[in-house]
């Protein structure tokens, strides 16, 4: 009797605690929040130096998910816990997806993400997340009108269609969490003429073969590609214009960056994924086509080493690209609670004490335009009082903080135009790119039908033509190949040897 009231009280005790909630020892419910994000690509805690704003200290004790899960756990009548795993590539948490992982919030890429929403994978953010009103709602009362304004803006200027055919608006779908540019890390020491790195056409100059890495990804290559194609039709066309060349995949398109691909892979020292920044730090090659954010973490890394690098922004053109945080379906199971949950983790992070810390860690720039964030970057990159007034300027950034939004810098981290333009700089360039640049970004948009072709191409690429291996080569491979095929037949003969050797029928062994 005793072991099946156990066994009932169990089954009870399961029953009470649904599939999305845990039990804590206390035995209230634990929602468990199932978070996957890029790797190293939030504040990990552990800090030996503050930042010391005249606003108050910020620093990073602990990790920024602990720091969440214990604010949320006692703020709320309830408690969370936290799964938080990372990916590589965006393809990976897709294929992950795919596998029947589940996930309440995920924060890939612009273009998984529209290919997520496309299909139907998402859940919109409530009403209650875009309220103004609440002051803690810090992602719709914090985030740059640039990134996500109510009027002219980078999420409100994307619309795309869905797998039936339906324009879908990127806005409420998704959160932007950091964004940036695409360009070129350098070093300007190394350089014939600065005005190589002006251009995409840098990853096919010959001046520099084997001297330069491009990225080992079918989207940044393809996108650097496109600007080298179609340099003449980019330059004076307009932001509709940018874009639609900047994102073509007809087919001639695609056979155009085939043949220019594989031009610069006879070019370049290697395509890469992360290799990249420590061959720039180390001078193994001189210049690297990068993400704004990991240019910052190499001229930081460079600079320790006594080295100065720059970053580049081509005058073609360059791509805005952006991660968010959307809300999956399979996961959230549209439960109260659980929007909730999802939705408090992404106001914790665009506190800007707490965009500041991820920031500072990762080197990627946040969404958030706020006073504090604005004085972070015065603190980090302003001039000193002192300076003389010959060597410092005023660096616009109204655009993204709002209107008189302007920080007094050195001109030695700049590099001027004729026109008064800057294409060129070091952190604080990367990091918050000028009007000028940011005019002529585009984003790029999900490959949709097109991929399946677009990937065949860069099979193409990235695979040896056969018809390209010389004779020399092939030589090598036959004479390999003849060794081998002697190998196997010496062995085989003495395998042979020794399997036909039998004892004679009748034949038994004599116990000693």
């Amino acid at each position: 009797m005793k072991k099946f009231l156990a066994v009932l009280s169990a089954l009870t005790l399961t029953a009470l605690c649904v599939p999305f909630a845990g039990c804590s020892e206390e035995g209230g419910e634990v929602i468990t929040l199932r978070v996957s994000s890029w790797e190293e690509y939030i504040d990990l805690g552990g800090w030996d130096e503050a930042i010391d704003l005249d606003s108050g200290d910020i620093i990073g004790v602990n990790s920024m998910v602990d720091d969440f899960t214990e604010w949320f756990n006692q703020t709320h009548d309830y408690k969370v816990k936290v799964e938080y795993s990372t990916f590589g590539t965006n393809e990976d948490l897709y294929n992950r997806l795919s596998l029947g992982d589940k996930y309440d919030l995920v924060c890939p890429s612009e273009y998984m993400l529209m290919k997520l929403i496309a299909e139907g994978n998402c859940v919109d953010y409530t009403d209650a997340f875009w309220n103004k009103s609440n002051e803690e709602n810090y992602y719709a009362n914090k985030v740059s009108g640039y990134i996500d304004g109510e009027d002219d803006s980078v999420f409100k200027n994307i619309r795309f269609k869905d797998n039936e055919g339906k324009y879908v608006d990127l806005h409420k779908k998704a959160a932007c969490y950091m964004w940036g540019t695409l360009g070129l890390v350098y070093n300007p020491e190394k350089l014939d003429d600065i005005s190589d790195v002006a251009s995409w056409s840098m990853l096919k100059n010959e001046k520099y073969a084997r001297q330069v890495t491009i990225k080992d990804n079918v989207r940044d290559a393809y996108f650097a590609t496109l600007g080298i194609i179609n340099a003449d039709k980019l330059e004076g066309a307009t932001h509709a214009e940018l874009s639609a060349l900047m994102n073509a995949t007809d087919s001639e398109t695609i056979e155009l960056a085939e043949d220019m691909l594989k031009n610069i892979k006879n070019n370049v020292y290697s395509f890469e994924t992360d290799s990249g920044k420590a061959d720039m730090v180390t001078g193994k090659v001189i210049a690297n086509e990068q993400w704004s954010g990991d240019a910052v973490y190499i001229m930081d890394s460079a600079d320790e080493d006594g080295t100065e690098l720059w970053y580049s922004v081509p005058e073609e053109c360059t791509n805005i690209w952006f991660d968010g945080w959307l809300k999956l379906k399979n996961g959230i199971d549209w439960t109260r609670q659980r929007h909730e949950v999802a939705e408090a983790f992404v106001n914790f992070l665009s506190r800007p004490e707490n965009a500041i810390r991820n920031m500072n860690y990762i080197g990627y720039t946040s969404s958030i335009a706020d006073e504090k964030v604005f004085e972070y970057m015065e603190w980090n990159y302003g001039a000193d009082e002192d300076a003389d007034p010959e060597d410092i300027f005023n660096y616009d950034l109204s655009y993204f903080f709002g209107d008189g939004a302007s920080l007094t810098v050195d001109k030695e981290n700049f590099e001027f135009e004729e026109d008064g333009t800057i294409n060129r700089g070091r952190q604080l360039f990367a990091q918050y790119p000028p009007a000028n640049v940011k005019e002529r970004g585009v984003v790029m948009l999900d490959f949709g039908d097109k991929l399946s072709e677009i990937n065949q191409m860069w099979i193409n690429v990235r695979c040896p033509d056969l018809k390209d291996v010389s004779p020399a080569v092939w030589g090598v491979v036959g004479s390999i190949a003849g060794v081998s095929a002697i190998a196997v037949c010496l062995y085989v003969f003495r395998y042979k040897l020794f399997v036909n050797y039998r004892p004679k029928k009748g034949y038994e062994k004599v116990e000693k």
